[in-house]
């Protein structure tokens, strides 16, 4: 138990762990590249404002004449750091001129070539390989401005890689101390639930002497004076305390995680037919139609005896509760992981806490009448579906029908 109760805190945080730093990842990339962006535009808007040369240095930060002043990075030695070139197009989107003058690494072919692309393109602002452009109307003609942007791209890049390589190897850190401290966090719970465990044992060996002692001077004294109603409610409740404290006993065992299991190949279609024929003499009985649809040769790896078991009691529990004259509906899909449903008519489904359903001991009537069962059985179905590394679940078709899905993995 306790070796379940860490691995699930580990897969919590976990992957509450990944969803956060994928984030905090998610939005330096997003602020790296706006801040490049916004870098790159402001020397495009630099250049532009002076019909596509850098202007002379002047000091003219917070000038109330320039839109938004000049950037912070902007310094004297800026000019001969920045490479660029202009591209002028006339009114008939003709290439007019092309200037090379501040850059190298561009022939007059290139030029044109991304002279063209950004022409066409709608934005007035984007990025063609390294460089980043901007439109802008010089007169009549249009020019586009190109400014190489490889060193900031190669430094936002190293930027965002050395968060990243920081995000994962503080992810891989907190993981290892979830790891190294989640037996601590867990000990307590699993200490009260191994007590809880250790208090059915005890109380099953205290009560089985009791009653395999009632139940045999209940034997002789049939014998002696005849059957009679009193003696006939006493065998009833003592059977019934009986198969209460078995299932107390076997629920306890499929808690243990080195529960064996005898796991091989079967027919899942025909360990579902068997169980369904089982039950449908008794859902005559009592006025339920049963509705099956089971895929042929769906096979499946498991303990034959456990897999019958969760049918038995998820076909038992549909009989109890459904509506009188309601209808149980069984479907069998054969995908890459079997699936099976079990359905019935529940009027009072609406009122219902599925998340509860589970629960050892929960009952859907508050009054607890009795039916027949303890809510135990859908507990030792969901601890024999978890020994299958599979999922049970409880939904609600519609207002008037509850059902149990099982995948089997």
């Amino acid at each position: 138990m306790i070796f379940y109760l860490q691995k699930k805190v580990i897969r919590i945080c976990g992957i509450a762990v990944l969803i956060v730093f994928s984030i905090i990842f998610l939005l330096i990339y997003i602020f790296s590249t706006k801040q490049l962006n916004e870098t790159m535009d402001a020397l495009t808007d630099r250049i532009s404002d002076n019909g596509g040369k850098f202007p002379e240095w002047r000091d003219d930060r917070g000038d109330p004449e320039l839109p938004g002043g000049l950037s912070d990075f902007i310094t004297m030695e800026t000019p001969f750091s920045t490479r660029f070139f202009t591209v002028l197009f006339d009114e008939n989107g003709k290439i007019v001129s092309i200037d090379l003058g501040s850059i190298s690494a561009i022939t007059e072919e290139t030029a044109q070539e991304y002279a063209v692309e950004a022409y066409a393109k709608d934005g007035e602002r984007g990025w063609i390989g390294n460089y980043r452009y901007k439109q802008y109307h010089k007169g009549e003609k249009t020019a586009i401005v190109y400014v190489d942007g490889s060193m900031n791209q190669f430094m936002s890049n190293r930027m965002i890689l050395s968060a990243g390589i920081v995000l994962v190897l503080s992810a891989l850190a907190i993981w290892l101390i979830v790891i190294f401290f989640s037996r601590r966090v867990v000990w307590p719970v699993a200490e009260s639930y191994e007590k809880q465990k250790q208090f059915i044992t005890d109380a099953n060996h205290e009560l089985k002497t009791p009653l395999t002692l009632v139940m045999t001077n209940l034997d002789i004294l049939e014998a002696e004076i005849g059957e009679n109603e009193w003696l006939s409610d006493i065998r009833s409740e003592g059977e019934r305390m009986t198969a209460l404290v078995n299932q107390l006993v076997a629920l306890a065992r499929m808690d243990e995680d080195k529960t064996n299991l005898e796991m091989r190949r079967f027919s899942l279609s025909d360990v579902i037919m068997d169980t369904v024929l089982e039950f449908q003499v008794l859902a005559q009985d009592r006025g339920k139609a049963m509705d099956i649809q089971i895929d042929s040769n769906v096979d499946y790896f498991g303990d034959v005896i456990a897999v019958h078991r969760v049918v038995s009691i998820l076909l038992d529990n549909a009989i109890k509760y459904c509506d009188e004259g309601g209808d149980i509906y069984l479907r069998l899909e054969k995908k890459k992981h079997p699936v099976l449903y079990v359905e019935n008519t529940y009027a009072d489904v609406g009122e219902m806490e599925l998340s509860k359903l589970f629960d050892r001991f929960y009952r859907a009537d508050k009054a607890r009448t009795f039916t027949g069962g303890f809510g135990i059985g859908l507990s030792i179905a969901q601890a024999i579906v978890m020994q299958h590394k599979s999922e049970i679940s409880a939904y609600k078709k519609d207002k008037n029908h509850i059902g149990f899905k099982v995948v089997w993995r």
